[in-house]
């Protein structure tokens, strides 16, 4: 079989990385390395005796105790992975083995006195001992956050720590309850409300789980027969690289949940192919990097960040799923007619037969990923075993790789693995860490309260208006953070405001997600699209531009379901298949109207070209536009208005392609 997933160059840089486990940037070399994969180990252990109730040695730890644990291993072991000046791996220095002692000692005396502290509020009342070790593990924290999360992420985290110590003399809106220093730290660290808050207690709970599983799933060679699998299936047609990307760097991304991680892996394989096949550098840059944003919203995994949502909103993680599920095919549909109407405008076409994977040949060697993925949704959704189900997923999965010769685990393979998932962890850890300060800022002041009032009030009785100062305030705010952290700042600070809106609770929680990430394709920031541009050699704000073009889509709809909770399946089954019917075909002429060409029909061009890609443009809107009281319009009578509108736009297309020259 020829393979062109296998036979660049990349490509087999990218498979070598699935067999050996790591990455050069993320070797570790010496004592270090060791440490690393025996402190995963050991939290892995205490992860599956927590959940699964084993009672090793008879321990049965309080919660408290266990978060404690499980996130100063993590945050000790991120000083190990992670370079004081950035950047992953090397040789640690004697700071970093410093601090790597100092976060376990810190953390011996929290989980030791765990039940002290929750039998005497310790959050407001604090020993003198208790205060000190506080303060250390709080600048411990600061520091692995800057280390992991990067300057952006840093500099917000600790505005927002510090923010108690201030709150009093900071004018309106923006007041709050004032704490002295050594009233703040003490709060942080030992109540429920702060850095082992919701956003911890996700992570011990069901994410560690998925984390793992994607980890496993990506080092053992499932990555590889996924963009297999993609290329099979739509490799060959007009501007298959591209779609191979959508698909591969979707599913990726939604183990992953890292958008510039997918960039790196996936761009490696799909920029060049895409770039053979026809596609200028800045479109295929900007094509990897939407689909990678898009990744982070695709069920069924979406990271980290949907597990946390569930806890926000103490909702069963699968119904987080499936409402996630209708806006993931509208971004991914609209992303897929654009390429199609890009590769239809420029004569592209799909990558040449010999250079296409057989798709039975794909089928035979990775029916195991599948069954896999069979067992980790049916215990997902049948049984309602979410923390459990990615534990067995995993167990299957490197039992099943042992009998593929390809990418059996040796021990070299197996402490790469461990490596890889032990960095994965501390670096979520550090992050978590880092931001449920911000949530605990919040809560310490009495600040989100306020702010929803106030954004209430500045919106008046128009929800439009909430909501456009909503997305703006979750755009702003998602510039520079990395997908979780972004939605955890703005469950705390702006979901409450839109729900007091009347918008539909959990619609409100994907919004904001949704608006989070626009930042990662949008210009001045849009890190997914300069990641990508570097992979390309193409123009960073011009592939930022070109990216905002092709994935527009993400700036749409998260208005369609927050406005018409029947986008995300809270209605009547015959409503939801109307809505999205309506939106898929609004949603195809938008993106059409984006690109100046309608897929099946013919181009728009010419002096005329720019008012009719307009009228195609509001025509779409109105066939997609959700039935909301907001305009009073029905499905029915808008969509009869859109297809009026779209209705010129087409016609011309269709004879502009029909006195079109054959080819010769």
């Amino acid at each position: 079989m020829t393979d062109q997933s296998t036979n660049s160059p990349d490509a087999k840089g990218i498979e070598q990385v699935a067999i050996d486990g790591a990455t050069p940037s993320e070797r570790i070399a010496g004592p270090a390395r060791w440490v690393v994969v025996s402190g995963t180990l050991l939290s892995l252990v205490l992860v599956i005796n927590q959940l699964f109730n084993i009672q090793l040695f008879g321990i049965v730890l309080i919660e408290g105790r266990y978060l404690y644990i499980l996130g100063g291993m993590f945050l000790a072991l991120s000083f190990l992975i992670f370079q004081m000046r950035g950047g992953k791996g090397g040789v640690p220095s004697l700071l970093d083995w410093a601090l790597f002692a100092l976060a376990l000692g810190s953390t011996s005396y929290l989980a030791a006195t765990a039940q002290s502290n929750l039998s005497q509020g310790w959050e407001y009342a604090a020993p003198q001992m208790a205060q000190y070790i506080s303060v250390v593990f709080f600048l411990l924290v600061l520091e692995a956050c800057r280390r992991a999360g990067g300057l952006v992420l840093f500099l917000i985290v600790t505005f927002f720590a510090f923010y108690p110590t201030f709150a009093g003399i900071v004018p309106d809106p923006f007041s709050g309850f004032q704490s002295t220093f050594m009233q703040t730290v003490p709060y942080h660290i030992y109540s429920a409300e702060s850095s082992f808050g919701i956003p911890m207690k996700a992570f011990g709970g069901v994410v560690i789980g998925f984390i793992l599983f994607g980890a496993v799933l990506q080092r053992t060679g499932g990555g590889q027969f996924f963009n297999d699998l993609a290329l099979g299936l739509v490799g060959g047609y007009r501007g298959g690289a591209a779609k191979v990307s959508i698909f591969a760097s979707g599913f990726m991304g939604s183990m992953s949940g890292s958008v510039i991680s997918n960039v790196l892996t996936t761009g490696a394989v799909s920029i060049p192919a895409m770039r053979k096949t026809g596609f200028s550098a800045k479109t295929a840059a900007a094509t990897e990097a939407c689909a990678s944003t898009g990744g982070v919203l695709m069920p069924p995994i979406m990271g980290a960040t949907a597990f946390i949502m569930a806890s926000f909103l103490s909702r069963p993680y699968v119904e987080i799923a499936l409402a996630a599920a209708i806006p993931s095919i509208l971004f991914y549909w609209g992303l897929f007619t654009g390429i199609d109407a890009y590769a239809a405008k420029r004569g592209l076409k799909g990558l040449p037969k010999p250079d296409l994977p057989r798709l039975k040949e794909v089928m035979i060697e990775g029916w195991p990923y599948i069954f896999v993925f069979a067992l980790l949704l049916y215990m997902m959704i049948g049984l309602r075993q979410e923390s459990s189900a990615p534990f067995y997923a995993t167990a299957l999965l490197l039992v099943v790789n042992q009998f593929r010769a390809r990418f059996r685990l040796n021990m070299a393979r197996l402490g790469n693995m461990i490596v890889g998932v032990g960095m994965g962890l501390a670096e979520l850890t550090a992050i978590l860490l880092g931001v449920g300060l911000i949530v605990g800022s919040f809560s310490a002041t009495g600040l989100a309260g306020t702010l929803v009032n106030e954004l209430v009030f500045m919106a008046g009785d128009s929800t439009l208006v909430l909501l456009l100062m909503g997305a703006l305030t979750a755009f702003i705010f998602g510039m520079g953070m990395t997908v979780t952290a972004c939605y955890i700042f703005l469950a705390v600070v702006l979901a409450p405001a839109l729900e007091a809106g009347g918008l539909n609770q959990l619609a409100v929680h994907l919004f904001i997600l949704y608006w989070g990430m626009v930042s990662y394709i949008t210009p001045p920031v849009a890190l997914g699209a300069f990641a990508a541009s570097t992979m390309a050699g193409s123009n960073p704000i011009a592939t930022g531009f070109e990216a905002m073009r092709l994935g527009g889509v993400i700036y749409i709809a998260p208005f369609f379901f927050v406005l018409n909770p029947a986008l995300i399946g809270q209605a009547p089954a015959w409503e939801v298949v109307v809505a999205l019917s309506s939106a898929l075909i609004g949603v195809a002429m938008i993106s059409s109207a984006l690109q100046g060409y309608i897929s099946l029909v013919g181009p728009l061009s010419g002096a005329a070209g720019l008012p009719l890609r307009m009228l195609l443009f509001f025509g779409g809107l109105l066939i997609a536009k959700p039935h909301t009281e907001l305009i009073n319009l029905g499905y029915g009578a808008s969509f009869l208005i859109g297809a009026a509108l779209c209705a010129l736009p087409m016609l011309v297309a269709w004879r502009a392609r029909q006195a079109e020259p054959e080819p010769a």
